[in-house]
């Protein structure tokens, strides 16, 4: 008969498990901390809590320069996560002028921001002083998961600011049956989280990412913790992550409820009856060289949400692309980073 407890084995793991514990506390207690955002930049242009970021090619290969719009949640600084990954850096090598919007932290005086504010004013500024500040008429767009959803508004609005249209991990049709993400938000009480909080509380939007695969990002994440931590490289890159994961900004009260009321809850990009303040959204009005990037492995934003956007633009110039990996893989993993930004500076390059 099969012994089921094996006493030996288990004192031999937790043996092993206390070893490598006690290295990773020896390892931490060598460590200064970990720099992110390392890539060099120079502010803009501020607005608010808005700051606007250029980072300059050595030699730029790229007449038109690229706006990266990155989501209201976490930073941006994911996209230049260290020097061996970061998207930022990848395509200033590959000479591309890159400017970049930080939304920054927005507090109480902000609780009242809408989405009218952040595409038509905010963005609508953003995209005029990098037209400037770079002399061409034009700017491309490169739109990251909500920001994404935000520049393919903002580019149906305002088609004629918009040379090339990239949208990275965007969600597009919120009503896909396999979009865990929004089956939770769909039974939020928008208004009553505004009266509530005021703004919403990034910490409770990390506490609901982190719902979603509670295995993978909670019991197995801590029992891999000792492991992670007993090297210098792999601890700093651990620290790196945990610091991005829990930097979540706040997230204006009334721009909140707007998008969570029109997107996540009313699917208006498909469904139709979008209006950003005064301005109706209608796809078909997007019509810019559209190139469609997306992880087969997304948990957070599924393949079938972004696909849907092949359906609803109305550009006749539609690439769409699905990478290995996750949502946050597609920037950070070593594959990625071999592939996605030629994939990017190739695209703009051939209609630059």
């Amino acid at each position: 008969m099969k012994q089921l407890f094996q006493p030996e084995k288990l004192i031999t793991e937790m043996l092993n498990l206390s070893r490598e514990a006690v290295e990773g506390m020896q390892t931490l207690g060598k460590m200064d901390g970990v720099e992110v955002d390392t890539t060099p930049w120079e502010s803009i242009y501020q607005q608010d809590k808005l700051r606007l970021r250029y980072y300059a090619p050595s030699q730029p290969r790229l007449k038109t320069p690229l706006l990266i719009v990155y989501a209201l949640v976490n930073r941006p600084y994911i996209l230049d996560l260290q020097p061996d990954r970061s998207l930022i850096a990848a395509l200033l090598q590959r000479g591309i002028p890159v400017y970049l919007i930080d939304w920054g932290y927005p507090d109480h005086a902000d609780r009242f921001i809408d989405l009218d504010d952040y595409l038509n004013d905010y963005l609508h500024q953003c995209v005029r002083q990098v037209c400037q500040h770079a002399g061409t008429p034009q700017t491309n767009l490169l739109g990251v998961c909500q920001g994404g959803t935000f520049s393919l508004c903002y580019s149906a609005i305002h088609p004629q600011q918009i040379r090339n249209l990239i949208t990275l991990v965007t969600p597009v049709d919120f009503h896909t049956a396999d979009n865990t993400l929004s089956g939770l938000a769909r039974d939020v009480d928008a208004q009553l989280a505004l009266d509530t909080y005021g703004n919403f509380p990034g910490s409770l939007m990390t506490r609901a990412y982190n719902s979603l695969m509670p295995m993978r990002l909670g019991l197995h994440k801590e029992l891999n913790l000792p492991r992670q931590l007993n090297q210098h490289q792999t601890a700093a890159n651990y620290l790196r992550m945990e610091r991005w994961i829990n930097d979540s900004p706040d997230l204006a009260g009334s721009a909140f409820k707007e998008f969570l009321q029109q997107f996540f809850q009313q699917n208006r990009l498909v469904t139709g009856g979008l209006t950003i303040g005064s301005h109706s959204v209608d796809l078909q009005q997007q019509q810019q060289p559209l190139l469609n990037l997306f992880a087969a492995g997304d948990h957070l934003v599924p393949p079938s949400a972004s696909q849907a956007l092949a359906k609803l633009t109305g550009s006749k110039d539609y690439t769409e692309k699905e990478y290995p990996g996750g949502h946050i893989g597609v920037f950070v993993g070593r594959q990625a980073q071999k592939v996605l930004p030629d994939d990017i500076s190739n695209w703009l390059k051939q209609r630059d």
